[in-house]
């Protein structure tokens, strides 16, 4: 296969995740739909004996050992990793780079629509009586982010804080990790790719961020995005085809030998009715009857 163009991806991944970010923000929930669904999960796995968020929060704040790389993780992989992946495929498997790139960005644009109908409050924001600590905010001295997620000091209020159903920051992990599996040579590629979805996991609610049906939602939107992409990339080849099939309208504009700008020719008309293209002005083959 043709190997993708840089500047047309680089230029598409800024374009989708723009978007997405931008979506993010004008679909921000009410604060009092957000806390009541984010009670909701909890009550969910109450019941189901499946909920794990507040020990492994209460482990991440009482060893700094722990929470503190968790906080780095949680502020800063997915900025690294999945792009970091993404350049690995373009260079090392251009064969299947675009079908990858592809299931990425219709995942992401599935989280969106996630975000849209189910503001969550993730259990960092919930009332203290639940029992829940923002380890970056505990731990907030150790690295860029302020008590506001993970965006940087004072620009807090440029996140949607309630955007935590589905946890794309597992999803995208799973992106990574299933690429990896599926295209690395080598075990260590593998182990990573094993390992890095499941350490995710465990840092988004470590760091109180989500809910483990977060983390669930977050791959079921990431197996949505694989059974969509088939639809998407033939969508995308029928536009292009049809694109490339178009006729080309030259207005009537030919260049001549040793001409570099095409010109607008003049039609002229035989004896017979026959049109006969030549440059104004010039002497042509003699009229019939003449002698040259």
């Amino acid at each position: 296969m043709r190997r993708p163009r840089w500047w047309a991806e680089l230029s598409l991944i800024v374009v989708v995740y723009a978007a997405y970010s931008g979506g993010r923000l004008l679909v921000r929930g009410d604060e009092a739909s957000a806390v009541e669904h984010g009670l909701a999960l909890l009550r969910w796995e109450q019941v189901l004996g499946i909920d794990v968020e507040a020990p492994l929060n209460r482990l991440f704040t009482d060893v700094p050992a722990l929470g503190v790389p968790a906080d780095f993780a949680y502020a800063s992989l997915h900025y690294l990793v999945t792009p970091a992946v993404l350049v690995w495929l373009f260079h090392r498997r251009p064969g299947r780079y675009r079908a990858a790139r592809t299931w990425l960005m219709a995942s992401t644009l599935l989280g969106l629509v996630g975000f849209t109908l189910l503001p969550t409050c993730p259990p960092r924001l919930l009332a203290p009586v639940h029992g829940f600590t923002d380890t970056m905010a505990h731990f907030s001295a150790y690295g860029w982010w302020g008590a506001e997620a993970s965006a940087p000091r004072g620009l807090g209020g440029l996140t949607n804080q309630y955007a935590a159903m589905p946890s794309l920051h597992v999803g995208w992990a799973l992106w990574c990790g299933v690429m990896l599996w599926r295209h690395g040579r080598t075990p260590a590629a593998k182990l990573l790719g094993a390992a890095y979805p499941l350490v995710t996991t465990v840092v988004v609610m470590g760091t109180a961020n989500h809910y483990l049906l977060d983390a669930v939602a977050g791959a079921a939107v990431m197996g949505a995005g694989s059974l969509l992409t088939p639809y998407v990339l033939r969508l995308a080849d029928g536009l292009r085809g049809r694109a490339e099939a178009s006729p080309v309208v030259g207005g009537g504009c030919e260049t001549s030998t040793g001409e570099r700008i095409p010109g607008q020719r003049s039609v002229t008309t035989t004896a017979d009715d026959t049109p006969e293209r030549g440059v104004p002005g010039a002497s042509g083959a003699a009229s019939p009857g003449k002698a040259r």
